[in-house]
């Protein structure tokens, strides 16, 4: 595998509903890149948990994974929980090679988005 497999990671909810929008993210992933593995796990609440989700995309051959928090920004979780939630998953499956990138948040072209969506749903009211 060439390319890094994918780990979305979402913060959970007890709602399952809730994360509704982040398997439509990881489908349309799936979907415009089918050699690219995905998966998305969270953070609490939902299954599967970083740990699964890391066994998983191992399973399929991935040996070098990007975790892409779907956080809006670098709070105690992104600052505390997930380095700990990472370091774990290393020291248990050593074989893969684990990395995380900035929150989509935190992102210029998902911070433009989310303007121009707040423009367009201001203009319906």
């Amino acid at each position: 595998m060439k390319e890094p497999a994918v780990l979305l990671f979402a913060h959970g909810a007890r709602e399952a509903r809730w994360a509704e929008p982040f398997e439509r993210v990881a489908e349309l992933m799936r979907r415009t890149a089918p050699e690219r593995p995905v998966e998305l796990a969270y953070l609490e609440f939902l299954r599967p948990d970083m740990a699964e989700g890391v066994e998983r995309l191992a399973a399929r051959g991935a040996t070098r994974i990007r975790v892409v928090p779907l956080f809006f920004g670098r709070g105690g979780h992104l600052r505390d929980s997930v380095p700990r939630l990472v370091a774990a998953t290393r020291a248990a499956i050593p074989a893969v090679t684990i990395d995380v990138v900035e929150p989509a948040g935190e992102d210029e072209a998902v911070i433009q988005a989310v303007a121009a969506y707040c423009l367009r749903a201001a203009d319906k009211l």
